[in-house]
């Protein structure tokens, strides 16, 4: 990653290691924890219930009707983070929807079993059971989300501020209801924690960009650097904090490479997840005789390691033909190289 003529930081256990432990300040998100915890104050567990509805509908954006701790969290949501660059972050935009077709394709098979690979984290999934009864409606919320916050105009008009706001409240309502099911070990540390949110972060920033490069698809420098810096943003906007936000490309590949080998690892959670997306994308292709298809992909993307402890099963595909695939629109509805149906995502289409 052309570590010759970049420099940066180092991600140790020293650093990580306090974003992830059960009972240390800076593992969750104290402000969106804060909102929910005084929701279930006022108006008790089955307060948070209705609260997750609003927050998991895509374009429900009716704040004025919702608790005013809420409200006022939301509403105040309103300005980028001083890392912000505006021609950095419009770069990252314009990179987007250069590339956003196999971008769609790549976030369904490298991103999201990349971060299942993380054993830890994937427990919080699991526990939530949200993707192995509803895998199809939670691939439409990551993209609806992702291309939600790829429109410009979104950002102009504040929509994107609270479209952010919005899962960053859903991930402290996801905090407060695992800590409570009963079933949480605090042995994985806080549930949601900063180490995930970051490895999520560069799911969706850094493994979209190997994911390129992989595909043989030529990526400046610059493109990477603003690619990386829209997510960046993106992330601080979320709550995650700037020390686990990668400054360049050295720093991502570190960072990465830190949280695979501290978290990385088989588990009942990351092959069930993996299965159920694998499920969720087979029925979406068309042809059974490229059925493994999807298999393959995530095996070329991931490598054997990652995706042998996912549970991802072995198929007799040539690279240069999972390549060629990559190309053909197999996935009429859903990660797709053509238009989808899916009335979810085809407003975001271009």
């Amino acid at each position: 990653m052309r570590k010759d003529t970049i420099s940066g930081r180092s991600f140790p256990d020293g650093l990580l290691t306090p974003f992830r432990q059960m009972g240390e300040p800076m593992a969750g998100d104290a402000p969106a924890d804060a909102v929910i915890d005084e929701v279930a104050r006022l108006g008790g567990h089955s307060a948070v219930g209705p609260l997750m509805s609003f927050l998991t509908e895509y374009d429900n954006f009716d704040i004025p009707n919702q608790p005013n701790a809420v409200q006022k969290f939301i509403t105040t949501q309103t300005t980028f983070p001083n890392s912000y660059d505006s021609e950095s972050f419009k770069g990252g935009l314009a990179f987007f929807w250069k590339h956003y077709r196999l971008v769609s394709l790549l976030l369904g098979t490298y991103s999201l079993p990349y971060c299942y690979a993380g054993a830890n984290g994937a427990q919080v999934l699991w526990i939530s059971e949200r993707i192995k009864s509803k895998t199809f409606q939670r691939l439409e919320e990551t993209g609806a989300f992702v291309f939600g916050i790829m429109q410009e105009k979104d950002w102009e008009n504040g929509v994107n501020f609270a479209r952010v706001a919005k899962i960053r409240l859903l991930h402290a309502a996801i905090r407060w209801y695992t800590l409570r099911s009963g079933r949480w070990d605090t042995a994985w540390g806080h549930p949601v924690c900063q180490e995930d949110m970051a490895g999520t972060n560069l799911s969706f920033s850094y493994i979209i960009l190997k994911g390129l490069r992989k595909f043989s698809v030529s990526v400046s420098a610059r493109e990477e650097a603003d690619y990386l810096h829209f997510w960046n943003v993106v992330g601080q906007l979320l709550g995650l904090h700037p020390d686990l936000t990668p400054a360049n490309m050295l720093e991502a590949y570190r960072l990465d490479k830190s949280i695979a080998r501290r978290q990385f690892r088989p588990s009942e959670a990351g092959k069930g997840l993996t299965q159920a997306l694998l499920k969720a994308i087979e029925q979406q292709v068309t042809s059974p005789t490229l059925m493994s298809l999807p298999a393959a992909q995530m095996r070329f993307f991931l490598g054997d390691t990652t995706a042998d402890l996912l549970g991802v099963p072995p198929v007799q595909w040539e690279e240069r033909f999972v390549k060629l695939a990559l190309q053909t629109p197999i996935f009429p509805q859903l990660l797709a190289l053509q238009k989808p149906t899916s009335p979810v995502l085809e407003r975001y289409w271009r």
